[in-house]
């Protein structure tokens, strides 16, 4: 009998809580979550229910109170903050609602910042030139092969959202988390923007956990968990 896999990224007895005047605010209440390699998951629920807070409990942007994260199987979320920042960089990408480009620089190099994050000046020498190939040739799957050398105040919204979708995939993680990704777009937009993610997921096996308040863009995923006053019901 064979194992099955692990999963890409699933998250067990998740508690997060936060002070709220005297006294506390329970926001997750035992989320139980697992993501197979190559699922796309749509987690939907009301404003406040705490989507985001979840999702970037699962991107190790912030710590729990209560139960673990995990990547591959292995527990991540109580590693140093070193090697949380590392799985970030490596394992997880991730995309917001807001951008997040930097400004002065132009799409490539946008896209190129977390390699250079991770090599450092020195080794980044050896090895700019393949990763410049990487993300221009991302860029240009994304339809941006003529905007290269463009900077942010110069593309349009769906265009600086598909450079921050490659800046998170130059990487090369197993895991992309977006958060209400199409939430600043037009509706033509937006829809290029899901095209993208799908066929991401379909091509390539990309696991893919999506943030979204539209049920339409949910429906696109392969599975729609709801969040519910601090607990995951299926939808």
């Amino acid at each position: 009998m064979i194992d099955a896999a692990p999963a890409a990224i699933a998250v067990e007895g998740l508690v997060k809580r936060y002070r709220s005047g005297g006294g506390t605010l329970d926001v997750l209440r035992g989320i139980d979550l697992a993501v197979a390699p190559g699922d796309f998951v749509a987690i939907v629920g009301s404003s406040g229910s705490g989507k985001s807070t979840l999702l970037h409990l699962m991107g190790l942007l912030d710590a729990p109170d209560g139960g673990t994260v995990l990547l591959d199987g292995v527990r991540a979320d109580d590693q140093p903050t070193g090697r949380r920042d590392r799985l970030r960089n490596t394992a997880i990408g991730m995309v917001f609602q807001s951008y997040h480009l930097l400004p002065e620089l132009d799409a490539v190099e946008n896209v190129l910042a977390p390699l250079l994050v991770r090599h450092g000046p020195l080794a980044w020498l050896s090895r700019r030139q393949a990763a410049r190939r990487d993300a221009e040739a991302l860029l240009g799957r994304f339809g941006l092969a003529g905007r290269l050398h463009h900077k942010p105040r110069q593309l349009s919204g769906g265009e600086m959202q598909r450079v921050a979708i490659a800046r998170a995939l130059v990487t090369r993680p197993g895991v992309l988390l977006a958060d209400e990704p199409t939430g600043n777009l037009d509706a033509d937009s937006g829809a290029g923007i899901l095209d993208a993610l799908v066929e991401l997921n379909r091509a390539d096996g990309l696991s893919i956990v999506l943030v979204t308040h539209d049920p339409a863009i949910a429906a696109r995923a392969d599975r729609v968990v709801r969040l519910v006053a601090g607990r995951v019901e299926d939808a």
